[in-house]
């Protein structure tokens, strides 16, 4: 069984770093910055925080704020990482450590390169999960984390799927970019080229995850296109479509039934389950606070290896975690107030 861990370095520009096992080590190389003989550790992932007690008697706790990472070690307090991040105490809401935890869970996925799925195992951003974030984002008031990455996109497609351009991308970028600038990004007007390849009538129809998901992809076109303040022509399809309840910020009444999504999408793929649960307004069930609180697993374009930092078990079962788009997906379902959380 692997070594319970932590990871800190919310957004962009704190280094990464990771708690496991009595060290404190860079996430990315594996380097140990510092190591201590521990007695007992105490994991508080609402307070973004680490407790030691250690063989010798003493305290130490490994803090993540506002500023940054902050080290306190026999009342000696010294920041190992700073740059502002916007932490909201989500007072007052009933699931507030949940939100709290899951809101650390995104940030410390933000990469100097943009927001990825996770920090190891996703080297790349991917449109659809980095929509999905800066949704949280702008919930929480921390879209400057990931501003410079969005505005520096030049291309309608993220290319992550083995190499494949998928039609669902061009709405996610359309709304990323109205999220920081206008209809007057360079972007814009290589997206809107590229719609016309994928129109089939009224719509469009292309592959995302390898398969043709019409109404889904012709939502997020629309989203994208009214974030702007664009024209939209198009009409999504009444046709069946595994992704459509996927969409649940609109169009909400221009949906054919498909069956739901199954145990082994809840045991892989948790965020498919909790936003079909939210375009439903369902019930689900929460977990207990822990951490990490998400995960994917069997995903065809993980690099797996790379969860070799935190522990073999997570490279043999083919997990990835934290995960940032089931990370999101909870969080949004939680913070929705139609749903029945």
């Amino acid at each position: 069984m692997d070594q319970p861990f932590y990871l800190f370095g919310f957004g962009p520009h704190r280094s990464k770093l990771i708690y496991q096992a009595g060290q404190l080590r860079d996430a990315l190389t594996g380097e140990v910055r510092y190591a201590w003989s521990v007695d007992k550790e105490h994991f508080s992932p609402a307070d973004y925080q680490v407790r030691l007690q250690l063989n010798d008697g003493s305290a130490l706790t490994i803090t993540e704020d506002e500023t940054g990472v902050q080290l306190t070690d026999r009342s000696v307090s010294f920041y190992q990482t700073r740059s502002p991040v916007k932490l909201p105490r989500f007072d007052g809401h009933k699931h507030r450590d949940l939100l709290r935890a899951l809101h650390g869970e995104l940030l410390v996925n933000v990469m100097p390169w943009g927001p990825v799925p996770n920090l190891w195992a996703y080297p790349r951003p991917w449109y659809r999960d980095a929509a999905m974030m800066a949704l949280c984002f702008a919930a929480t008031n921390n879209l400057d984390l990931i501003a410079p990455w969005i505005n520096g996109l030049s291309q309608p497609y993220d290319y992550n799927n083995k190499g494949v351009a998928e039609a669902d991308n061009l709405g996610q970028a359309l709304f990323l970019i109205s999220l920081v600038s206008n209809a007057s990004h360079p972007l814009v007007a290589k997206v809107l080229k590229e719609v016309s390849k994928y129109l089939r009538g009224n719509h469009i129809c292309g592959l995302s995850d390898y398969a043709e998901h019409p109404v889904y992809q012709t939502k997020w076109l629309k989203y994208g296109l009214r974030a702007l303040g664009l024209p939209d022509p198009y009409t999504i399809p009444a046709v069946s479509d595994s992704y459509s309840a996927l969409f649940w910020m609109d169009f909400r009444d221009q949906h054919v039934a498909h069956p739901r999504f199954d145990a082994e999408h809840l045991a892989k793929w948790p965020y498919l389950n909790i936003a079909e649960a939210h375009f439903y307004n369902d019930p689900i069930p929460l977990p207990t606070l822990a951490y990490p609180l998400t995960r994917e697993a069997e995903a065809t374009e993980a690099h797996y290896w790379r969860m070799s930092l935190v522990g073999q078990n997570y490279v043999t079962q083919r997990l990835a975690a934290p995960h940032t788009w089931h990370a999101a997906e909870l969080f949004l379902y939680l913070l929705d107030p139609k749903t029945p959380a």
